[in-house]
């Protein structure tokens, strides 16, 4: 097969940046036979980040898609949640009328984060499809966990062994000031969970941080100094040589690992311009009985 080539009559190339690529010649409507999944899942994995331009599936094509994947996430945050399809999770600053409601569509997505990082069920992919875009705004970043991890000074990376940080999604969405937080029974059905600082991707061995702003604070560390901890390792995770903006068009779908990335969405005019992505994000290992904790 020639260089670049992924499949039969599909290439994938890589972006000039520290992670992600393209891939060309797939139309995702169409049912993926083993050998091409088999093949896209390697270059998921080499990549981080895979791109697919004018695509145009329904939703349930998309979550389709997506059970290739593993099993899809119903999101706790309901008021997001597809009302024809409890796996989807739609991001409109539109209301019912079409109009645009005058607030942003999530603002837990303008944080740095990795989906599902809050959930015994951790994140593993997201895939998300660009319905309608901004003339300006609402790119996406994404930032490279694994190369985060290798620039850290080797007298760090020996003090996060072991370390273990609390996801908390209500101490995130407070973050954003989001206008509506968290009901009573959304935290009950998302306690928080602890994950090691340091993971070790389960496909690949590699080490990366594996933090984000739904990170509350560090398991034995006074909450003041943990999240201190936290705040610096998300900062140096962020800097311009870990991370790639990605610029959405109508009809692009892009998956990436939430393993290993932290990702977030720049601003746009949410008052008079109009965003409207659809996500679907697959779940990886489950925690041990007993993993979730107690808030602080």
């Amino acid at each position: 097969m020639p260089p670049g080539c992924l499949h039969a009559g599909l290439e994938v190339g890589p972006f000039d940046a520290v992670l992600g690529a393209e891939v060309v010649g797939a139309d995702l409507a169409q049912p993926l036979d083993d050998a091409f999944f088999t093949a896209l899942y390697d270059a998921f994995l080499r990549h981080h980040l895979l791109a697919f331009r004018n695509q145009r599936f329904s939703d349930d094509q998309h979550v389709a898609f997506a059970r290739r994947w593993g099993k899809v996430q119903r999101h706790v945050l309901t008021q997001y949640v597809h009302q024809g399809n409890p796996e989807i999770f739609m991001l409109t600053n539109l209301d019912a009328s079409g109009k645009p409601k005058g607030e942003h569509p999530d603002p837990g997505s303008t944080i740095w984060h990795t989906d599902g990082s809050w959930a015994s069920e951790r994140g593993l992919s997201t895939m998300l499809y660009a319905v309608a875009v901004p003339q300006a705004g609402g790119d996406t970043l994404f930032a490279n966990m694994h190369a985060a991890y290798d620039g850290l000074s080797g007298d760090m990376q020996a003090r996060l062994e072991g370390l273990r940080a609390v996801h908390d999604l209500d101490y995130s969405r407070q973050l954003t000031g989001a206008r509506e937080q968290m009901t009573e029974a959304q935290k009950r059905a998302a306690p928080p969970v602890e994950h090691p600082i340091v993971r070790v991707h389960p496909d690949t061995g590699r080490k990366c941080l594996y933090l984000g702003q739904h990170a509350s604070h560090i398991v034995g560390l006074p909450v003041d100094e943990g999240r201190a901890l936290i705040a610096a390792l998300n900062a140096h995770s962020t800097q311009p040589q870990y991370t790639f903006t990605y610029r959405w068009s109508v009809g692009d779908a892009v998956i990436w690992d939430n393993r290993c990335l932290l990702h977030s969405a720049t601003d746009f005019d949410w008052m008079t311009d109009v965003r409207i992505m659809r996500r679907t994000t697959t779940v990886g290992e489950r925690l041990d009985p007993g993993a979730a904790i107690a808030s602080p």
